[in-house]
């Protein structure tokens, strides 16, 4: 069935519509700091089964749990020591935490995939913070667009790939961070990585005075961990120091390109320009080279989106 998708902006009756459409089961895009984020009530399984449909996306890949604050975290998950010293300074932020559920948690199965675990997160944009308010409950999100392809930055993304198959999208202009979250689970008393996003995993091993350990390879235990992912439609070349024939070039630092992520080699402002860019060349049509982007800052989590929509595709 093709939906009218409808774009609501950012008031206060806007958000009381998006949030009603919430509370009725229907699927909302929505902007945060890191991506734009494909809304349901997490406590209803339709509305979650929705998500996958619109998507395209497997069901064995869960979803993130968006929450207004860490005392709403907290009636869902377990809290270790570590938790409230993360949340305390990172949300709001561009961070999930991965723990284990509480009983009685009231969370659809299918946030999940099965798991005993839960990505949760706090994000920092006002509007998200808003329509989190105005609704009152927990918000399974994954990002906004067809499974596998760029993520969106924009609301024109959300409606380039979702029209018709959602209800709406509240449009609050670009991301910020242009990423989406950093994922950190626990295993005992120590912190992981599951996945590098938009806040530094050199910031949070200083936050705990101790190394992250590496995500153990083999069944999916977060969002964002499947081997192609944020892909355009062509070949992504990646460390290109020009562009082949052929080829649209994506520059950095002081090697120029179609579009250039940063010219001053500043890491967040290439963060901020990777998926909005990579959706004009995409757009462009045929495949993509990409310039070197150095491992360090948020350099890592760009060069962990870039290896992923490089991978080979099924």
């Amino acid at each position: 069935m093709t939906l009218h998708t409808t774009r609501l902006v950012p008031t206060a009756a806007g958000l009381a519509d998006a949030a009603k459409l919430l509370q009725n089961g229907a699927l909302v895009a929505f902007p945060t700091e890191t991506v734009y984020g494909l809304g349901a009530d997490a406590r209803q399984g339709e509305a979650v089964a929705r998500i996958y449909t619109a998507k395209g996306r497997p069901t064995f890949n869960p979803l993130i749990v968006h929450v207004a604050d860490s005392t709403a975290a907290k009636t869902y998950v377990e809290w270790p020591a570590q938790a409230d010293t993360l949340a305390r300074l990172f949300w709001p932020g561009p961070l999930t935490l991965v723990l284990p559920l509480r009983a009685g948690h009231g969370l659809s199965p299918l946030v999940t995939a099965g798991l005993p675990t839960v990505g949760i997160r706090v994000p920092a944009h006002t509007v998200a913070h808003e329509l989190l308010r105005a609704f009152g409950g927990p918000v399974a999100a994954p990002s906004a667009n067809p499974s596998g392809r760029i993520s969106p930055t924009t609301a024109d993304h959300v409606v380039a790939g979702l029209k018709g198959r959602i209800a709406a999208v509240v449009d609050g202009g670009a991301c910020d961070v242009g990423l989406e979250s950093t994922i950190i689970g626990f295993d005992g008393p120590n912190a992981v990585l599951l996945r590098e996003g938009g806040l530094p995993s050199e910031q949070i091993e200083t936050a705990l005075g101790t190394p992250l350990l590496g995500a153990q390879a083999g069944a999916i235990t977060a969002p964002g961990q499947m081997s192609s992912h944020y892909a355009p439609k062509g070949a992504v070349r990646l460390n290109a120091i020009s562009a082949r024939r052929g080829e649209h070039f994506l520059g950095f630092g002081a090697i120029a390109g179609d579009l250039t992520l940063s010219a001053s080699g500043d890491t967040a402002e290439a963060a901020a320009n990777l998926f909005g860019h990579l959706h004009r060349l995409d757009a462009m049509g045929g495949p993509i080279a990409v310039a070197p982007i150095p491992m360090e800052g948020l350099g890592r989590a760009i060069n962990d989106r870039l290896a992923r929509a490089a991978a080979p595709r099924d």
